[in-house]
């Protein structure tokens, strides 16, 4: 590929009275600039990832970055929606951008801020993301949408309960030792397979720790062309990208399969000349944990239908044979829309620099995977970086 990663900067994802979107994109936006060691001057143009669908009032938002210093005015900005791959997609757009000769260096800002919404709101925004004429009046919203296709899973290959659990208990494990994430918790399988009081079910057989959070915050990664990220103190490169979006009605598709998913790892994997098994870790979409469960087939880590050995035999541990969510994912993580993808290359790019907090850190990380994913498997990106500094 022909850019890397260069510097980055990531909030704290939660629920934040004080912030605005402004302010959080604002605080990334100078952080990472200062991580690079750039002035913003230096920047070439600015994305700006926010899914907002009625989560903030104010719109038109790619203006806003340049509230972050004054020597952005001026430079090119644009906002870019892709539902929950918003940010995956304002990545992409950046490397676009630097691929075609009319950047060098790309200012790329993901951001959300989900919590000042009504509960009822939040449902209804989030189901935009959805096939309306399908699915506009799914109980539970969006994850009514994801209870459905666990109901379906479960009636096709058997009850999972145990391997939902084990994955909502996996991620927020690995959750604890970031502190960037919402909920730094340990639950326990115990907590996450037991329906109670304090874990209900949401949605068919989702309970609550198969949801991921709603959240506010922001992360941001400056981008630059092969010759400029030379000259910088780190670099982590894009040995190949993929981007595969499919039909928005599942009544379209085999939702079971997450086809498009599966379309962009095979692209990338192959454009990088790698297979699955020699990346180092994964981060993956776990907006519901059915999700990763499925991921896991789709992506090609096990047969379709059999995605429960990868957790029940310890595969995507953070000590397995291939890692998924040392972050946390979504589940501990939190999923602010517009901030999730980068989130995840921001994640990704620390633990190829060697640069994870304390206990998130894997050792020798060379080659990490990331799988972010809009609506139900309907926008599927696939990034692989690696170290080159």
């Amino acid at each position: 590929m022909t850019a890397s990663i260069v510097g980055w900067a990531h909030t704290p994802f939660g629920k934040f009275d004080t912030e605005t979107v402004e302010s959080l994109v604002t605080r990334v936006a100078n952080e990472a600039l200062a991580d690079a060691g750039i002035s913003a001057s230096d920047v070439d143009e600015i994305v700006l990832g926010h899914f907002n669908a009625g989560f903030s009032p104010q719109d038109f938002t790619a203006s806003l970055v340049l509230q972050a210093d004054p020597k952005l005015r001026f430079k090119p900005a644009t906002r870019v929606e892709n539902a929950c791959a918003t940010g995956s997609a304002a990545v992409h757009q950046g490397l676009r951008a630097i691929a075609a000769g009319a950047a060098k260096i790309v200012l790329v800002v993901g951001v959300e801020q989900m919590t000042r919404t009504p509960g009822p709101e939040i449902g209804k925004n989030l189901l935009k993301a959805s096939y309306l004429p399908e699915d506009g009046d799914t109980v539970g919203g969006f994850a009514g949408v994801f209870g459905k296709i666990a109901s379906s899973y479960f009636q096709k290959y058997g009850d999972q309960s145990d391997a939902l659990a084990l994955i909502a208990a996996k991620n927020h494990k690995n959750g604890v030792a970031n502190p960037f994430a919402q909920m730094r918790k340990d639950f326990g399988f115990d907590f996450c397979r037991a329906e109670s009081e304090k874990n209900p079910y949401v949605a068919g057989p989702l309970k609550r720790t198969d949801c991921s959070l709603v959240s506010d915050g922001a992360a941001a990664l400056v981008l630059a062309d092969a010759e400029t990220a030379k000259a910088m103190s780190k670099s982590i490169g894009f040995r190949a990208t993929a981007h595969a979006q499919d039909f928005l009605p599942m009544s379209k598709r085999d939702i079971l399969q997450f086809e498009g998913c599966t379309v962009a790892w095979q692209r990338a994997l192959e454009k990088a000349g790698v297979s699955l098994s020699d990346l180092s870790f994964v981060e993956t979409h776990d907006c519901f944990t059915v999700a990763e469960l499925i991921e896991y087939e789709a992506m090609g880590l096990t047969p379709r239908g059999q995605g429960a050995r990868a957790i029940k035999e310890g595969w995507t541990l953070k000590d397995g044979k291939l890692p998924v969510n040392p972050s946390g994912g979504l589940k501990a993580k939190g999923h602010p829309i517009g901030a999730t993808g980068v989130s995840m290359h921001v994640m990704t790019a620390m633990q190829l620099a060697g640069q994870a907090p304390e206990g998130m850190q894997l050792k020798n990380a060379k080659l990490g995977g990331i799988f972010n994913m809009g609506g139900a498997a309907v926008a599927n990106y696939v990034s692989v970086l690696e170290p080159l500094k």
